[in-house]
């Protein structure tokens, strides 16, 4: 399935730099090993996790569960909106169906086309395997039209029919993630006719009598518990060969070789099989401590993330690309799997009370948009609700989100009181009530589609949060 580099072809692309070529490469201190094998995670940890989450994710066929799967190169469109069961990627969102697809175009180029939207919003960002959006077809950047483009692989040469637009791909393999705006419920069947006018053709199938595509296969014994959770139990020794097997189709991008350089020292060569036991008993001890110190490290960064005003972190560039912020990237993969550029989409995160002290879901709570501060946004706005696992919450009403597509009951004087907790706040505020967990602590998103320019610039942030009780 993978187009196969030799390690010195990965290096010399990625980097430009010579690397050692022995196996014993220059030692470490232990402390410095120590360093390098923390980094060496955090930098091949987005990785992982997208190999991990494409198998769950295609692992479709006759007795697949539920949910956004399908085989490679082929969408596997969310048809409702995620619910509580829902554990494929954490904090997903409630107002739009996702159309995501794993492609691979080692072989050839994916046609992907997509029919007129007649207006209504929707992304298509196209992500590497590094986790960097290399493209965003949609709304915003391109258009509601209809629209054609064939995806390539690095390098590909060959003709194109003069109507579809080449997008080349920095990996071979990577991941469609799919959103189109969904009102509500009553909205799914419009929708559902937008998804179906997509189609992902292989170049060579492109023009000809349309084929069924070929079913999907599900491995029964695959592990399909949530990706973060399976990365977070792999050993150093499986984590780390994965990743240097990985980057022989996967190769690192250009302004990597400092990180390549220093991982080097550590046997870890792009390309190059990896194994742990045959390296130094240093380099062997600080590669088994590293997942759990890395892991620590990226949840421990969620305060120094962003930028907190009133309690909310507004989480700025980078986001959706990366540059060489190897830690911003790890915790971006960690929080929330296939983020946007800000310019699509920003999610300002609510992770405790304006004391520092969490939410409590025993506790009642409120936020009062005053006139004119709603949040500011093309497209559409929402709030949705994420207990401590980072998932949506079960509660009496299943509803997970509220925003500005719901009923909402506004003061007289126009301004908007939402509440949250976990009983009803009364039949006269059931509209703008968002259910807070049955136990627990728990977070919240904010997120603005389309942002207007004074969301991204800092000209508007959000209401603290009030506890009521």
């Amino acid at each position: 399935m993978e187009t196969r580099f030799s390690s010195l072809l990965v290096c010399a692309l990625a980097t430009g730099l010579a690397l050692p070529s022995s196996a014993a490469a220059p030692a470490f201190s232990a402390e410095e090993a120590r360093e390098a094998a923390l980094e060496a995670y955090l930098y091949a940890y987005p990785l992982v996790l997208m190999e991990i989450t494409r198998r769950v994710t295609t692992n479709a066929g006759a007795g697949a569960p539920p949910g956004m799967r399908a085989p490679m190169n082929q969408f596997g469109h969310l048809r409702a909106f995620p619910d509580a069961t829902f554990t494929a990627v954490v904090r997903p969102n409630v107002d739009t169906l996702y159309s995501p697809l794993w492609f691979d175009v080692s072989r050839e180029p994916l046609v992907i086309a997509l029919p007129d939207s007649g207006g209504r919003y929707y992304l298509l960002p196209m992500l590497d395997m590094w986790t960097d959006v290399f493209a965003s077809p949609g709304t915003r950047t391109s258009g509601n039209g209809s629209q054609t483009y064939a995806l390539t692989g690095p390098g590909w040469s060959g003709a194109l029919p003069p109507d579809v637009t080449r997008i080349e791909a920095p990996t071979p393999t990577g991941w469609i993630l799919g959103r189109t705006q969904t009102n509500g419920k009553w909205d799914y069947a419009a929708v559902h006719a937008f998804q179906d006018g997509m189609r992902a053709v292989p170049l060579s199938r492109w023009g000809k009598p349309e084929e069924p595509p070929p079913p999907g296969t599900f491995d029964a014994v695959l592990d399909m518990s949530a990706p973060v959770a399976q990365v977070a139990r792999v050993s150093a020794a499986q984590f780390f060969a994965t990743f240097a097997d990985l980057t022989r189709a996967n190769p690192p991008h250009p302004n990597d070789g400092p990180a390549l350089q220093r991982m080097a020292r550590l046997g870890l060569v792009p390309g190059r099989p990896f194994d742990l036991t045959k390296t130094s008993p240093e380099v062997k001890a600080a590669l088994e401590a590293a997942p759990a110190a890395a892991l620590a490290k990226i949840k421990a960064f969620a305060p120094h993330a962003a930028k907190t005003v009133d309690g909310w972190g507004m989480l700025g560039t980078p986001i959706g690309t990366y540059g060489t912020d190897y830690r911003k990237r790890a915790f971006v993969a960690y929080m929330g799997l296939g983020a946007n550029v800000v310019e699509d989409s920003v999610y300002p995160t609510a992770r405790a009370q304006t004391d520092g002290k969490p939410f409590d879901s025993g506790a009642r709570y409120a936020i009062h948009f005053a006139v004119g501060q709603l949040p500011p946004a093309r497209a559409f706005w929402s709030l949705t609700m994420y207990n401590d696992e980072q998932l949506l919450t079960a509660n009496p009403i299943d509803r997970f989100a509220v925003g500005d597509r719901d009923p909402l009951n506004f003061n007289a004087d126009g301004s908007l009181d939402l509440y949250i907790q976990r009983d009803s706040p009364g039949m006269d505020r059931e509209r703008n009530w968002l259910p807070a967990p049955a136990a627990g602590s728990f977070t919240m998103n904010l997120r603005l589609y389309w942002p207007r320019p004074e969301a991204l610039d800092g000209g508007w942030t959000a209401p603290p949060v009030r506890r009521l009780n």
